[in-house]
């Protein structure tokens, strides 16, 4: 008997439909320059992504429909992109329109790449591979002009469910970013604070922390972290800061928040790509350039650490590791991958 075996991509892709009728940042938009064919996975998915002069982003799958040739390795003239084995052309819509064995002939309606949804939103071009169910989240200092917004990144990490978990976990300060974020001889007991549920998905009270290297500015602060978690693979905080050197507590004021917005890329299963937009409104204002170094030195700390921890997919069930209350905003991540049908890069 013959055996017509499916084609099943190694290492298979993901199946949630939480995950895949979700927005993903899957770079940002300087990623993505018109006229480039630029190759992204998501999910385990090869997928392309081109801009076409009108500046609009499209992302469809890395397939020729024809032959299964990767469309990345073609090339776009006038706004169409052209498979590199046979030269198919197809328009913005995924239409061919051209088999140039065939000039003469028009092309099957079914010579069609596949499409996904694509966006861009807070420099980030987003990616839908199934039917988005929501809208990308709320940045909310997006649009108000007193922050300035820097993106920082890509930065690697093997699961982003832990390097998410490791963004809204202000207990790790002290040790992995010592001096910088934190007091190793000195670490902060963190105190009680509440996580709610609700339509933004999960948001915690503030929890305090001490940071003697505190924000851009280089000043040693109080700071008082507020977190959302409003996606699986989103997250956001917003931090109130109190300057804690009585000498340069005339360079803040009560008005000053430092704000980060983190969205990671799940390439496959055990890798991640997370990218930041810090917002802030100090006055005077750090420059990009500071803001990044800082940011590269902190995301190269945690990801030295989060990449060591095992198993690499994340446990959602609560019993397979050992949780304090301090932990108490993971615990309520963890349980809520697990209700809204997260497999996908779980264990």
């Amino acid at each position: 008997m013959n055996l017509v075996r499916p084609i099943v991509a190694d290492p298979e892709p993901c199946a949630d439909e939480v995950m895949l009728n979700d927005w993903h940042a899957i770079g940002f938009a300087e990623d993505f320059p018109a006229g480039e064919l630029v190759p992204v996975t998501l999910l385990g998915r090869d997928l392309v992504a081109w801009r076409d002069s009108g500046g609009t982003v499209h992302v469809w799958e890395d397939l020729c429909i024809h032959r299964g040739a990767r469309l990345s390795k073609g090339f776009i003239r006038n706004d169409r992109v052209i498979c590199p084995y046979h030269g198919w052309n197809y328009e913005g819509s995924g239409q061919c329109v051209l088999i140039p064995a065939a000039p003469g002939e028009p092309p099957m309606k079914k010579a069609k790449a596949l499409t996904h949804h694509a966006q861009e939103k807070y420099n980030f071009v987003w990616a839908c591979i199934g039917t988005p169910a929501r809208d990308i989240p709320a940045f909310p200092e997006w649009d108000d002009a007193s922050f300035i917004k820097v993106s920082c990144g890509p930065y690697r990490f093997k699961s982003g469910y832990r390097a998410l978990e490791n963004f809204v976990d202000p207990s790790h300060f002290p040790f992995v970013h010592a001096g910088v974020n934190g007091l190793m001889d000195n670490p902060d007991p963190i105190l009680p604070y509440e996580v709610t549920e609700g339509e933004e998905g999960l948001v915690s009270s503030e929890v305090q922390v001490t940071q003697p290297y505190g924000d851009p500015r280089e000043v040693p602060v109080i700071a008082f972290y507020a977190y959302r978690i409003m996606r699986p693979l989103v997250a956001y905080f917003k931090k109130r800061l109190i300057i804690s050197d009585p000498a340069r507590a005339h360079e803040g004021n009560e008005a000053d928040r430092f704000c980060t917005f983190l969205t990671a890329q799940m390439v496959d299963e055990q890798t991640s790509i997370v990218r930041i937009c810090c917002a802030m409104n100090f006055d005077p204002a750090p420059t990009p350039a500071d803001v990044r170094r800082r940011q590269d030195l902190v995301y190269a700390q945690d990801a030295a650490i989060v990449d060591t921890q095992r198993p690499e997919r994340i446990p959602v069930d609560l019993r397979q590791e050992l949780h304090h209350r301090t932990d108490l905003l993971g615990m309520k991540y963890r349980a809520w991958l697990a209700r809204q049908g997260v497999a996908y890069g779980v264990y």
